[in-house]
């Protein structure tokens, strides 16, 4: 398989719908709830382009331009955006779709960096040649 269709195979689409015990005070997500489920999402991309052990050595900056409401339904897309050696990088999105509407925007942007690792936890390349 090539590395472009790697990308395009591994893009990672789930969608959750934000209900009352995943907000705060303010009505709206947490953002440690927000960071939990860009991680995981970011995990499974990055699985799903390696086939191999994967573990998180990075969050980069993590941008929140808008607050999600109770009562909405996010999606959150993961994208390979830099592949190297034996780490590779997931930018992940997060999206608010209102339920009784078609509005949407984007609300967080992340990047998490991954390695590669063997059974001993050791780094090992991503792409075998």
């Amino acid at each position: 398989m090539t590395i472009e269709d790697r990308l395009k195979h591994s893009e990672t689409r789930i969608f959750k719908a934000v209900f009352p015990n995943t907000t705060n005070h303010y009505d709206t997500l947490f953002g440690g709830t927000a960071m939990h489920l860009m991680d995981e999402v970011a995990f499974i991309t990055a699985t799903r382009f390696s086939r191999k052990r994967m573990v998180t050595v990075s969050s980069d900056k993590i941008d929140f331009t808008h607050p999600i409401p109770a009562g909405t339904i996010i999606e959150l897309i993961g994208k390979v955006v830099h592949v190297g050696n034996t780490s590779l990088k997931v930018l992940v999105e997060i999206f608010i779709e209102e339920m009784y509407s078609f509005e949407r925007k984007k609300a967080i942007t992340g990047t998490f960096t991954f390695v590669a690792i063997d059974t001993s936890k050791t780094p090992v390349k991503i792409i075998e040649e």
